[in-house]
């Protein structure tokens, strides 16, 4: 009997999966747990394995390709078996296209694949009934209709989560603050033709960071605090280190070591807005925010607070090696309890940055920057960083993010203070 193979979920935030290239061809036998094709998630490119035995006797999916999860890819069999009415059957109910189609309901036939996820519309948006189960006044609803606001993004402040007129109104105060103003439209319009521009497609990746950052910036009221370090006492731990260590330990590392540490003394930051509770997480793993060509990604130092210095360094320098070569597993990007971005090896003197959910914070990393200091009536050259923490107001207050920054400036000016 013919058996459908079908796009399983290969990482937490895939809703589709491009097909990279096939490593078995039509005709040849598939046994268990050989690798039938490649195929590039939201996050990384990942090897599909078959769960069952027979014949490859139709390739459905074509290289470069996007499959919703469920979508099907191949089909099995034995040498020779008809399978025409079964493929008139798959077309008629849902054949996948490039571009992404609705998920079929049932479940894959080449189980444990995941089931599908949700079912989206053909640009992305969420389909009529999965947004009709949404708790919303009617007006509510028409009023995020016409803003283009996805209910999804809406925090629901009325009854039992339901979204009313002043939850859409609070959206639509966000959305001003972030977009500048229109500039006055000019008499004659400007066409754009073909020529004048370059569409470059999304990639699983970028359609990912887009909805769950979109979704980050409009559901978790974000607010913003700074905080200036010494960072004379770091880069001079750091320079001895590195004398007597077999691995070069970076500034980063350094900042990872002393989140971890922190975040062991102020647990209420170590944690994450779950709707009906906030969760304070005993483990500590951090996310590095690793910038790849088509984008960005987030791989996790497990244990970051029980890790040494040179361990940390070893273990994140691998990981966005991988995260470079498009080699990590969903293992390695999944179960951050807080993260943070560095943009100071580019210049950046300081910045803010988008919550990744669902962690409660981000902290985000300027560049050291030569300053003078005035130290009593002597005027000194010195060496400043500074750090940004964006905090999900839901789950951690100003007072609460203080105190954090606070430790974490101690450690990172006493770095001493580490190893004890």
């Amino acid at each position: 009997m013919a058996i459908v193979i079908r796009m399983p979920k290969m990482s937490d935030t895939m809703e589709e999966g491009v097909l990279v290239s096939w490593l078995k061809q039509e005709g040849e036998r598939v046994e268990p747990g050989d690798v039938i094709a490649e195929v590039e998630t939201d996050k990384a490119t990942m090897e599909l394995e078959a769960y069952d035995s027979g014949v490859l006797l139709k390739q459905v999916a074509k290289p470069g390709q996007a499959i919703p999860l469920g979508g099907v890819i191949a089909i099995l069999g034995e040498p020779g078996e008809d399978i025409s009415s079964l493929l008139a059957e798959l077309e008629g109910a849902s054949e996948p296209t490039p571009a992404a189609t609705p998920a079929p309901t049932s479940p894959p036939e080449s189980a444990p694949h995941p089931a599908p996820g949700p079912v989206a519309e053909p640009d992305g948006r969420p389909s009529t009934s999965q947004t009709e189960r949404i708790k919303a006044s009617p007006l509510a609803r028409r009023m995020a209709r016409e803003a283009g606001i996805p209910l999804e993004a809406i925090v629901g402040t009325g009854p039992e989560g339901r979204i009313i007129k002043r939850d859409v109104e609070a959206a639509l105060a966000r959305v001003r603050e972030l977009v500048p103003p229109q500039l006055p439209r000019p008499e004659t319009p400007v066409l754009l033709e073909e020529e004048a521009y370059e569409a470059i497609p999304l990639t699983p990746m970028r359609k990912t960071i887009a909805r769950r950052l979109s979704q980050s910036m409009f559901s978790a009221p974000h607010f913003y605090l700074s905080i200036e370090v010494d960072a004379h006492p770091l880069l001079e731990a750091r320079q001895r280190l590195n004398a007597l260590s077999e691995v070069r330990i970076s500034v980063n590392d350094f900042i990872t070591k002393a989140c971890a540490l922190a975040l062991r003394r102020h647990p209420e930051i170590n944690a994450s807005w779950a709707e009906t509770e906030i969760r304070r997480h005993r483990e500590v793993h951090i996310a590095i925010a690793v910038a790849v060509e088509e984008g960005l990604v987030t791989p996790v130092i497990r244990h970051a607070d029980r890790k040494g210095l040179a361990q940390i360094a070893r273990e994140a320098q691998e990981l966005a090696e991988r995260a470079r070569n498009r080699k990590l597993s969903p293992e390695e990007l999944e179960g951050s309890t807080f993260t943070t971005s560095n943009l100071g090896m580019f210049g950046i003197d300081s910045f803010t940055a988008i919550i990744n959910p669902p962690n409660a914070c981000i902290l985000a990393i300027g560049a050291i920057r030569d300053v003078p200091v005035v130290e009593g009536d002597q005027i000194r050259p010195g060496k400043r960083m500074r750090l940004t923490l964006s905090c999900d107001h839901r789950v951690v207050d100003g007072a609460m993010g203080a105190r954090f920054l606070a430790t974490l400036k101690g450690l990172l000016e006493n770095p001493l203070a580490m190893l004890l």
